[in-house]
């Protein structure tokens, strides 16, 4: 069981950060006056991507508590720093970000943790 509520979280969050990083580059940079802060709030709530990349941290808080309930903070913690590999892989692919060496190589070394805490 704890697998699957690692692969549910692994998956909203990677499913959040991609929908709202896409959605924010789309609305472009906002100011942070009064003013600025009411039209980004206009921009969210026209936004479908981005009010379901909000949902999926949702879904993402609510199965990091309930794996936080069944396994050590010990083990949920770096299990759900999975998504960072993960994310690094689909911001290359799908957003078309440049991914460099170091941060390839971090990435790497995340999962390699990942992977002892695991086992």
């Amino acid at each position: 069981m704890r697998w699957v509520l690692v692969a549910a979280m692994v998956i909203a969050t990677v499913a959040a950060d991609l929908l709202q990083s896409h959605e924010m580059k789309r609305a472009g940079e906002q100011s942070v006056s009064a003013r600025g802060l009411a039209r980004l709030l206009h921009v969210i709530a026209r936004r479908r991507l981005l009010i379901l990349g909000i949902a999926c941290n949702a879904v993402s808080f609510l199965t990091f508590m309930a794996l936080v309930q069944t396994e050590p903070l010990s083990f949920a913690v770096p299990a759900s720093s999975s998504s960072f590999v993960l994310e690094t892989l689909l911001a290359k692919f799908v957003l078309h970000e440049r991914i460099g060496a170091r941060r390839a190589a971090g990435a790497l070394a995340v999962l390699a943790g990942v992977v002892l805490v695991g086992s």
